[in-house]
């Protein structure tokens, strides 16, 4: 046995192997990051001229105002109705959009188009779209809504199609066999498949909204992110923290629910 050990480390491969390619570009690598730096205007003085004045930012921040708690809970209260009427509408969009993209299901000439439009909502990040929305529809809830039903279908949609693809098809085929429906199909043999892994992908994505909901208001799509950009605006940093402190309290407890949902399916 120790000769079979040591014959097999002996003839092992290193995956870390050293050659002049590898060092080449790292090389390459390391000075491009350096070409970076010295481009952007990057120094060591920058740096800690910025530790010091996060200190001082930090000094006013604390300790946190909670005196506005009405103005406060308005924003959450905002917040949370955009993450939850946003989520709920982009997860029953995506159940449809996700099927069409899936390719196992549908013909090249419909999942091709779908997996397009899916590519496009995952294209941009959600500031960039909530202010497309804030220009098209206006300042308020509703852009915040819009904007955070397209970011939902880019992640639920491509997810869900993934899944449907990984399925088993001998219950499928056991089904078609039946004669029954392409509605029935998808209700008896894909969805028992694919059930648990979408209400994990559901809860997620709620849990992400929260967190978006907070982050769109600051380009004026309503929420919590419009009273923390007006609190940045007026150098109200004490306000900021307390503002700050209910958003980690927000993200918080929907990470608990989103645990419990998962146990409970």
């Amino acid at each position: 046995m120790d000769g079979l050990a040591k014959s097999s480390a002996k003839h092992a491969v290193n995956p870390f192997k050293a050659s002049l390619l590898n060092r080449a570009l790292w090389l390459v690598v390391v000075a491009y990051i350096f070409y970076s730096a010295s481009s952007l205007g990057l120094s060591l003085e920058r740096i800690l001229l910025g530790f010091s004045e996060s200190e001082r930012l930090l000094t006013r921040m604390f300790p946190p105002d909670f005196s506005r708690a009405g103005l406060l809970m308005d924003g959450v209260a905002e917040s949370l109705q955009i993450a939850i009427i946003s989520s709920f509408f982009g997860i029953v969009i995506s159940l449809f959009i996700g099927l069409l993209a899936a390719r196992n299901m549908m013909p090249i000439m419909i999942t091709a188009p779908v997996r397009a439009f899916i590519a496009l909502c995952r294209s941009f990040h959600p500031v960039i779209i909530a202010i497309i929305f804030v220009k098209a529809v206006g300042f308020g809830a509703l852009a915040g809504i819009l904007t955070l039903i397209f970011a939902s279908i880019g992640f639920i949609a491509k997810l869900f199609a993934e899944a449907i693809e990984e399925i088993s098809f001998n219950s499928v085929e056991a089904i078609r066999a039946t004669g029954a429906s392409f509605f029935s199909v998808i209700i008896y043999a894909v969805m028992p498949q694919v059930f648990t892994r979408f209400i994990g992908f559901a809860s997620y994505q709620l849990d992400s909204n929260l967190r978006n909901s907070t982050m769109v208001g600051i380009v004026g799509a309503g929420g919590l992110g419009g009273t923390l950009f007006s609190a940045f605006q007026r150098f109200d940093y004490d306000f900021v923290s307390a503002i700050l402190i209910t958003i980690i309290a927000i993200i918080l407890v929907g990470e608990m629910l989103s645990n419990l949902v998962r146990r409970i399916f």
